[in-house]
């Protein structure tokens, strides 16, 4: 079973494993849905050493078609991508952002569905670096060219759980499908981004911003299994969630992993249901687990 000190580093963990002169990682992964490049954010100041990574090309590929808004990469690419940012065998990558977690737990769940072992999330990001005194700095970075290998080259079959849209009817029947949206998403009374309004019939609603604090950081894993139906360790039946496009609902992922609660990801999200004008739709009725 993982443990949260599997996918969170803190920023006194990782102040402390620098300070020590052991070999680290950083990916800084600056993104948000209202401004999804974040290379100027990451230009005026980053963790020292950190590499920017540009979620919208580096964690997505674009040229797949009926996925949805933000398709898995593909794992030659991201290979190649991950060599660039100096990522090696064997060394502790560590990834952090600037707005909710998404862009860190993107990435995270993105590195470790192609096989990657050793990576964190900085619990808190950026913001939780600055409260402990950590240090920025400006500009680019250029690394020393990793030599990572990618060993599961296909994400949508890689290390880390992943439903189809066909699926989604037997999660329903079998186990919980969570929306991780805000409410009024979810209830279909706003839809900022899609075409179209609601969710996936049978889904229910818990908003990863539920999973953090007012800090930014993840609430404890009794927190957070409290928030799930059905999310006790040891039950047997599935747990999958999605978001708009696949990214948020990582946040939820990487959270009831560190409680010991394996979730499945619908990759393609709202934006690919709603896509299809043949997937019937519901609004309204939210969950008893709003929060």
């Amino acid at each position: 079973m993982t443990t949260r000190a599997e996918v969170f580093t803190t920023a006194g963990e990782l102040a402390d494993a620098l300070a020590s002169g052991a070999p680290v990682t950083l990916l800084d992964v600056r993104w948000r849905l209202d401004r999804p490049d974040g290379r100027e954010d990451y230009r005026a100041g980053h963790l020292p050493g950190a590499v920017y990574v540009d979620l919208d090309r580096a964690l997505s590929d674009h040229s797949v078609t009926g996925r949805g808004r933000h398709p898995l990469p593909d794992g030659a690419a991201l290979q190649r991508d991950l060599r660039s940012w100096g990522v090696r065998d064997g060394v502790p990558v560590v990834i952090y952002d600037d707005w909710n977690r998404a862009g860190s737990s993107r990435a995270w769940w993105v590195l470790t569905a192609a096989g990657l072992r050793d990576v964190r999330i900085l619990d808190g990001g950026l913001a939780a670096w600055r409260e402990s005194g950590g240090r920025l700095d400006s500009g680019d970075t250029t690394p020393t060219p990793g030599d990572v290998t990618v060993t599961r080259p296909d994400l949508y079959s890689g290390a880390r759980g992943v439903v189809t849209a066909e699926e989604l009817a037997d999660i329903v029947a079998d186990g919980t499908l969570v929306d991780v949206r805000a409410p009024e998403r979810y209830r279909g009374e706003d839809e900022p981004v899609d075409p179209v309004a609601g969710h996936i019939p049978g889904a229910v609603n818990v908003p990863a911003t539920a999973l953090l604090d007012e800090s930014g950081r993840f609430r404890p894993d009794e927190e957070v299994l409290a928030r799930y139906p059905g999310s006790d360790p040891s039950s047997p039946e599935p747990l999958a969630v999605y978001c708009g496009s696949g990214v948020t609902a990582a946040i939820a992922v990487a959270a009831l992993t560190a409680a010991g609660r394996e979730a499945s990801l619908f990759p393609g999200s709202w934006s690919q249901w709603s896509g299809d004008a043949s997937n019937p739709v519901e609004v309204g009725e939210p969950s008893a687990t709003d929060a």
